[in-house]
């Protein structure tokens, strides 16, 4: 562009057009044109958006808090925003309720799963299965509650201090049965997700090499979302199920089954 600039200059300054004053003041046009840098190429700057914060009721804009909390910012596993108490304004508390759901949806899973097999093999309603003549029972019921409570107390106590300080019941008078504490310790260094060889001995979240168990970032996250997502559905399922052991009705019969 300044090559062809200068170049119509010239042919304008030439002594067939104009005088000697005039072509001076030509050719120092051309001269800057001829002299001038190419300018620099314009360049576009791309700024990508940043990813929709996913809500519980996404056809509604407003509503503030109710719909779009400002503590939950999406990084939890499952977040969409539902908090309409406000139970998780305070950091510490959010993260021991993710805890305590966590916990609860894995007993409804198990306990749903329970449920129906149990039923479909025995044909015993599940609120009555323990009333059974039949029923396995070593124990009496304050025998068997009494061991339960212990146990379980035992187990919750160690989890409580896990939670408050990570990582000090993977020791080895903290697992008196294992002969070491690597297989309690958190492989995964999340807090609720273990991972290790004892916690995930078909490797759904890590690979084994070489006996040390190497965790898979990107599937322990699709697992953690696949897992809440269930974990919330079956607390709701057991919840139904209270409701239908009221009636004198089982999940089963409900269906038809």
């Amino acid at each position: 562009m300044a090559t062809t600039s200068a170049a119509v200059l010239h042919g304008l300054s030439s002594s067939f057009l104009t005088s000697g004053k005039n072509q001076a003041l030509l050719a120092a046009p051309a001269r800057a044109a001829v002299a001038a840098p190419a300018a620099a190429p314009k360049r576009f700057v791309v700024v990508a958006a940043a990813a929709t914060k996913k809500s519980w009721l996404p056809g509604v804009r407003g509503g503030g808090n109710l719909v779009d909390p400002e503590w939950l910012d999406g990084s939890l596993p499952g977040d969409y925003g539902f908090d309409p108490l406000g139970l998780g304004k305070d950091p510490a508390f959010l993260k021991w309720y993710r805890e305590a759901e966590l916990i609860h949806g894995r007993w409804a899973m198990a306990a749903v799963v329970g449920i129906f097999v149990g039923q479909a093999w025995s044909g015993v309603p599940w609120f009555e299965a323990g009333a059974q003549p039949g029923a396995i029972a070593p124990f009496s019921f304050g025998s068997l509650l009494g061991t339960q409570l212990l146990l379980m107390g035992w187990v919750e106590s160690k989890r409580w201090v896990d939670f408050f300080n990570p990582d000090s019941q993977s020791v080895e008078w903290a697992t008196p049965w294992s002969r070491t504490a690597e297989n309690f310790s958190n492989a995964t260094g999340e807090q609720g997700y273990p991972g290790g060889k004892f916690f995930d001995p078909l490797g759904f979240a890590g690979t084994l090499k070489n006996g040390e168990y190497i965790p898979d970032t990107e599937k322990l996250e699709r697992l953690k979302l696949a897992e809440i997502k269930h974990a919330r559905i079956a607390m709701l399922a057991m919840l139904i199920f209270y409701f239908e052991a009221g009636q004198g009705k089982t999940p089963l019969g409900a269906l038809g089954l």
